[in-house]
């Protein structure tokens, strides 16, 4: 019996040795970059780290990324000057641009269709909200201060769940030196991203819970009241909080998807803002990847695309 246990014990052993060697060769953990909270309250990753992000269980996107000394995705570094025109893209995992090559942005479209007349910096970070990003462009106000033109991507729906800015702990909590030891097999982290591990996760919750006597609470949601007004008033109260200057800020948003309330609110109120949806929504081509609903390349080059239109206008350019 011993020496089944024992022969058992190495052979698992050496299975997960095995596994771990194969995920590495065929590079299906992803390298997770690191992420911290700056002096300014602002989050972001941690600067100088590069590695592939991976989205799907079989390498379907493969993709480097680069963080540059300001702590976001990006080929070049963020130095904002009172002579040249520069263009800030705020926003989410979208703008972030984890699954395209940082050569191939929105950003980097941008410039090549101006033929690098003007310069875009992407302020890009998985997650971010409207408190995340007028937070973000307050906290670096003397660099966006020369910042010729801002475009805030924004999703009505989730983006204005608050009205104040404030650090979201449980992103960080990703940082702990628990997760820091599990990101260095890649196994747990290949079998934490096709879900292998979310039943355990869930049973460890469940028995937490437990032990904590956690009884089930109401669901406080808003579901009952008036969302629109809710947001709207989250958006007015950051306003109010970080500052927005409309002359230069614009919002990138699918209008079809946001409340008529606060469009409403933005004409009567000078707030300028674009629509992407009609066209990335009616386009012929797809605008998605496959297996996830950020945009491929073709979606990202719609977005480029209305972004030199409205530049075009601003320039005073036919």
């Amino acid at each position: 019996m011993k020496k089944l246990i024992l022969k058992l014990g190495v052979y698992s052993f050496l299975i997960v040795i095995s596994l771990e060697v194969l995920v590495r060769i065929f590079y299906l953990g992803e390298d997770k970059p690191s992420r911290f909270v700056d002096d300014k309250k602002v989050e972001k990753w941690i600067p100088g780290q590069v590695g592939y992000s991976i989205t799907g269980n079989r390498n379907q996107n493969f993709i480097r990324y680069n963080i540059n000394s300001s702590g976001f995705n990006s080929y070049q570094e963020f130095e904002p000057t009172k002579d040249g025109f520069e263009v800030a893209l705020v926003g989410d995992s979208f703008i972030e641009g984890f699954h395209q090559p940082y050569k191939m942005s929105i950003g980097r479209k941008v410039e090549q269709k101006f033929k690098d007349r003007i310069k875009v910096f992407e302020y890009g970070y998985s997650g971010y909200d409207m408190a995340d990003q007028l937070h973000l462009i307050d906290a670096y106000k003397e660099d966006f201060r020369m910042i010729d033109r801002i475009y805030i991507k924004m999703k009505f729906s989730n983006d204005l769940n608050r009205g104040e800015y404030n650090v979201q702990n449980e992103r960080l909590k990703l940082e702990s030196p628990l997760n820091k030891i599990f990101k260095k097999s890649k196994l747990l982290v290949y079998f934490s991203e096709i879900g292998v591990l979310s039943s355990v996760r869930t049973w460890v919750r469940e028995k937490k819970d437990i032990i904590q006597n956690r009884e089930d609470k109401p669901d406080k949601t808003i579901s009952n009241i008036n969302k629109d007004e809710i947001y709207l008033e989250n958006f007015k109260s950051l306003v109010s909080l970080y500052g927005y200057d409309k002359n230069k800020t614009v919002l990138l948003m699918d209008e079809s998807t946001t409340s008529k309330l606060f469009l409403d609110y933005l004409d009567n109120n000078g707030f300028q803002h674009i629509d992407f949806g009609t066209e990335i929504n009616n386009s012929h081509r797809k605008t998605t990847l496959v297996y996830d609903k950020h945009w491929n390349n073709y979606g990202r080059s719609i977005i480029a695309e209305i972004i030199e239109s409205d530049l075009h206008k601003v320039l005073g350019e036919p």
